[in-house]
């Protein structure tokens, strides 16, 4: 399996948020978990431009698609990186 293009820290970065690896666990834990049935760019705590981006990224099956899953599959357990 190939290795994701963009990383998780890159992609906190493209959205605009810290991206050290403690800001990613507070944000993951201040988030989380998310509700089932809630789409991750639903979500209450995204920016318009945030919210766009992440849902263009997955739409399109973009390169960032792969680390926008890994951040949701995140969100959805609760537990950081």
């Amino acid at each position: 399996m190939e290795s994701p293009v963009h990383s998780l820290p890159s992609l906190f970065k493209q959205l605009g948020l810290p991206d050290d690896a403690q800001s990613i666990e507070q944000f993951i834990t201040a988030h989380s978990p998310l509700k089932p049935d809630l789409k991750l760019a639903d979500a209450f705590f995204w920016s318009d431009s945030q919210r766009a981006f992440l849902q263009d990224e997955i739409l399109e099956d973009a390169d960032w698609a792969e680390v926008v899953d890994e951040l949701n599959l995140l969100l959805r357990s609760g537990r950081g990186v």
